[in-house]
């Protein structure tokens, strides 16, 4: 059973990682290296409406089993997010002498991800719960 739940988070990890650099790659193929940490921005929202979501379905549990909710939530989305790297961008903007947008950067990520955890949830309200 423990090896079960350790693949699950597991193999969701290394599949959130490998869509947190896609995301990553996808920025830079699309606008360059911008200054202010696009990609980190992006997959911190959506992970965040996902979280809301997953969690809304997996409090009814003819939705989600145990096992999901690990390999979704703490494996998928713990690997996708990044607060660490959040942390560093913000602090790398200070350092350069962008305060202004390092702001804006913690701005952004924390109240755009209360919105979209407040959103997923929401959403996972209508789909889960009324169903």
């Amino acid at each position: 059973m423990v090896i079960s739940k350790l693949v699950a988070v597991g193999v969701g990890g290394m599949l959130g990682s490998v869509l947190r650099f896609t995301v990553g790659e996808i920025v830079i193929a699309s606008v360059g290296y911008p200054r202010f940490p696009l990609a980190t921005l992006i997959v911190n929202i959506v992970g965040c409406f996902l979280i809301g979501l997953f969690a809304t379905a997996s409090q009814h549990s003819h939705y989600m089993s145990s096992e999901a909710r690990l390999f979704l939530i703490t494996g998928i989305l713990g690997g996708f997010t990044t607060f660490s790297a959040f942390g560093l961008e913000s602090y790398s903007l200070i350092r350069a002498g962008e305060p202004s947008l390092a702001f804006l950067n913690i701005s952004l990520q924390l109240v755009g991800g209360l919105v979209a955890v407040a959103l997923g949830v929401l959403t996972g309200s209508k789909f889960f719960i009324a169903a």
